[in-house]
């Protein structure tokens, strides 16, 4: 039977060693790395090249959107799940749209990153129960979310803005200029139809992006 290596990237070294734990307790499964920041997820999936990533959305530096997006981007055949204590759509909607291959809550039971693993690995996509219903939901109901307007860097921009970040804050976490920063401000602002800090806040958590 084949071994199914993979990297885990999360920011609290106790979720890292539970999940290697309940990982390395399954035949066929190896935890080869890991990560605690998002660059370090990046640069560790080309020394290792694992079949799998499990990553947090919520790391220090550029985040585990941004860092699934880079690895996709120069390796498309990357197998990503997302495990979160994200359960907003927008999270999930923008980590599919990136290319993620599943996403998977914290708060829901240990089998489900199990099968995400299984099914991840064998090509398929996986969403933790509680996540489909609610993209099914929202698509039933024809609801329209402004935020998949948004690329996923202009989402990530978005989430620490309306989070208080400063633009400097940002352009740091994200290594990318200052300047870069307000002029994707600017382009989130119009594509949402926004125009003051405080109308950027209340969208972010009318969409569960932030507590209120």
């Amino acid at each position: 039977m084949s071994t199914t290596r993979i990297i885990l990237a999360d920011d609290h070294a106790v979720v890292r060693s539970g999940l290697r734990r309940l990982l390395e307790l399954n035949k066929g499964l190896e935890v080869v790395a890991e990560a605690e920041s998002g660059e370090q997820a990046y640069q560790l999936f080309g020394e290792f090249l694992p079949d799998i990533v499990v990553m947090d959305l919520s790391m220090p530096g550029m985040g585990g959107l941004e860092a699934a997006k880079r690895i996709l981007q120069r390796y498309t055949n990357a197998k990503i799940i997302i495990f979160s204590m994200h359960e907003a759509v927008s999270f999930a909607s923008q980590a599919l749209k990136a290319g993620v291959r599943g996403y998977v809550t914290k708060t829901g039971v240990a089998e489900d990153l199990l099968t995400a693993i299984t099914e991840v690995a064998r090509g398929k996509t996986f969403l933790s129960a509680e996540i489909a219903q609610k993209v099914a939901l929202q698509t039933l109901m024809g609801e329209d979310d402004p935020l998949h307007q948004l690329s996923s860097r202009e989402f990530e921009i978005f989430r620490l803005l309306a989070e208080g970040r400063k633009v400097e804050e940002v352009a740091e976490m994200l290594k990318i200029s200052q300047k870069t920063v307000a002029n994707y401000y600017t382009m989130i602002k119009q594509k949402l139809g926004v125009s003051s800090p405080i109308e950027m806040v209340r969208l972010a958590i009318r969409h569960g992006l932030i507590d209120s």
